[in-house]
């Protein structure tokens, strides 16, 4: 990317976003949109915080996921249970763009702070709610986090060894997919709203169905042949060969599911027999004798370590990889040679590794503009921008308002 490029705003500047949410999926959805310039606060309750704060690896106290899910965020403290709060957060409302909120369906309502209610103070307003089974149905009260919207969207039904315990993928892959639906259906509705007139609306994000948009040929499968896709391991069902095979010192992925990869994958494994074969020339063939190509692969990879495995198959075009853990990410080049490891300084004054900003855009890319905030730091500013300070602050303050 040129030095030219950046000179232009993010995409998102003057954007305002009001971000109610806690812990992963709303939050991540306020993230992907501070990261490309929009003012993004967000309420927390007074004393703890978003728990996320305390979630996994802590340094100085606060945990290191939260400085990546709550960068170019500001942090104000309402205890939104209180009425005085309530009134705070509809006049913040009032003046913004999106707000984000993934709490149980109702519990807005029950606050006061419901889709009637600040659209009808602004007509405007897009308003983005992730919930466990979305705003309606019979389902839509039942408590739901991310891993039971893995199960429920037919993720945890694929994810492991076939005949064993499915396995959880190892990141919140349910909330992630569910954030970046919402952030997408945020950007429609923006879309709507400046282009074609329309007014503020709900963007309406389950967790379930947002991992089920994601399951690719599952529900038409039985639909048309009453199949019932089951757990492959590390193999890639009905495409072949694609697998992870073993090496002397770890393991490799393998994608030779290409006709002509193929052929170029068996000539240089020595298997010029199965290069040749006629039955092996489209991926239907290839599929029914699945069980002997991975075979034949792993007869010539378990003879070589994972490097030599590499550099054979790369000289050939044919599409492998290791198996990455942190340390093989901060250590490769293309990570840092496309920006993907940044290094920021937190409140604290620690420095720390992130990951950087993604999509890419060549004109007006995202960044990391400042550091995630300590709890309700931006309190006091931001209610100053409503009229709010001296005696009366202090007073709300007193009140553990804010």
């Amino acid at each position: 990317m040129s030095s030219d490029a950046r000179t232009d705003p993010p995409p998102l500047t003057g954007l305002k976003v009001l971000e109610f949410g806690q812990l992963i999926g709303g939050p991540f959805a306020g993230k992907i949109l501070g990261d490309f310039g929009a003012e993004v606060i967000k309420i927390e309750p007074p004393g703890q915080g978003d728990p996320l704060r305390n979630w996994r690896l802590l340094r100085n106290g606060t945990s290191v996921w939260w400085q990546i899910q709550s960068r170019n965020k500001r942090s104000v403290t309402l205890d939104l249970r209180q009425p005085e709060a309530q009134d705070i957060a509809r006049r913040l409302a009032e003046e913004a763009d999106v707000l984000i909120e993934n709490f149980r369906p109702g519990v807005l309502e029950d606050w006061g702070l419901g889709w009637k209610q600040l659209s009808a103070l602004n007509p405007g307003l897009v308003m983005l709610r992730i919930s466990g089974y979305g705003q309606t149905g019979p389902y839509r009260d039942r408590p739901g986090f991310g891993v039971i919207g893995e199960a429920m969207g037919g993720l945890r039904h694929l994810s492991g060894e076939p005949g064993r315990l499915p396995v959880r993928v190892g990141v919140s892959i349910g909330d992630t997919l569910a954030a970046l639906h919402g952030a997408i259906g945020i950007l429609l509705a923006l879309y709507h709203r400046k282009v074609n007139g329309g007014a503020g609306q709900v963007i309406d994000v389950a967790l379930y169905e947002a991992v089920f948009n994601c399951m690719e040929s599952l529900l038409s499968e039985y639909s048309a042949a009453g199949v019932i896709r089951e757990p492959a391991g590390s193999a890639l069902p009905g495409i072949a060969p694609s697998n992870a095979y073993p090496c002397s010192d770890g393991h490799v992925l393998i994608a030779g599911n290409g006709d002509s990869i193929f052929k170029r994958l068996m000539e240089t494994i020595g298997r010029h027999d199965l290069a040749q074969n006629t039955a092996l020339a489209d991926n239907e063939g290839r599929v029914a004798r699945a069980a002997q190509l991975d075979e034949a692969i792993s007869a010539w990879t378990r003879l070589r370590r994972v490097e030599e495995v590499l550099g054979a198959l790369q000289d050939v075009r044919v599409p492998c990889g290791r198996v990455y853990s942190a340390r093989d990410i901060a250590e490769d080049p293309q990570y840092r040679a496309r920006g993907m490891i940044q290094t920021m300084t937190t409140r604290d004054g620690d420095m720390l590794e992130v990951p950087g900003i993604i999509p890419q855009l060549s004109l007006s890319p995202g960044g990391i503009r400042h550091p995630a905030p300590r709890l309700g730091e931006d309190t006091e500013a931001v209610l100053a921008s409503l009229g709010i300070e001296g005696e009366r602050l202090s007073a709300l303050r007193g009140a553990r308002i804010v």
